[in-house]
């Protein structure tokens, strides 16, 4: 784009190449070691403690409590559980040195206050450095649209092992 004063609209620079969109690719955030089927956890903040405890874990965070409270806090503003048996609880804190995610299948599902009311099935934490909210943002769209199909979410709402949801995220990935 050639930059242009305030208040003035800016044209495509037809001198210089398109900068290429790239797709996130949810693998590059998850790895096998940070989904837990099922999870110890009881309730939606004991969750969101052992989805970051997986995290530290695997060595993606440096700053456990801080993460912790990064997401309790977002959590305590509004609602993460988006609906349809799924929660995508995020945050970001300096205690990460890159965007991460960890998942967690509840043993039965669990109260999140979802937005409708139902109990979530999956849980899906993104964890992110302060300054990438761009990354962040990208990242949550990604989960969103791979969750979005009712077939999807039916199949992995079935998985009875982190392998397995792995696996079905590697398929999904390698569909788009």
């Amino acid at each position: 784009m050639v930059a242009a004063p305030a208040g003035i609209a800016t044209i495509a620079d037809p001198t210089r190449p398109a900068t290429p969109k790239t797709t996130m690719n949810i693998l590059d955030i998850i790895t096998p070691d940070c989904i837990k089927a099922p999870l110890e956890a009881q309730d939606k903040k004991a969750a969101i403690y052992e989805l970051v405890d997986l995290l530290a874990k695997a060595d993606k965070v440096d700053d456990v409590e801080g993460l912790r409270d990064a997401v309790w806090s977002r959590e305590q503003t509004r609602t993460t559980g988006i609906g349809h048996g799924l929660a995508i609880p995020h945050g970001k804190c300096v205690g990460i040195p890159r965007l991460a995610m960890a998942i967690g299948m509840p043993a039965k599902p669990m109260d999140f206050a979802a937005i409708d009311g139902k109990p979530v099935q999956l849980i899906i934490l993104l964890a992110s450095p302060i300054d990438r909210t761009s990354d962040h943002i990208q990242a949550l769209a990604r989960i969103s649209k791979i969750m979005h199909p009712e077939p999807f979410r039916e199949r992995i709402y079935a998985a009875k092992s982190a392998a397995e949801i792995y696996e079905l995220l590697r398929e999904a990935e390698k569909a788009t």
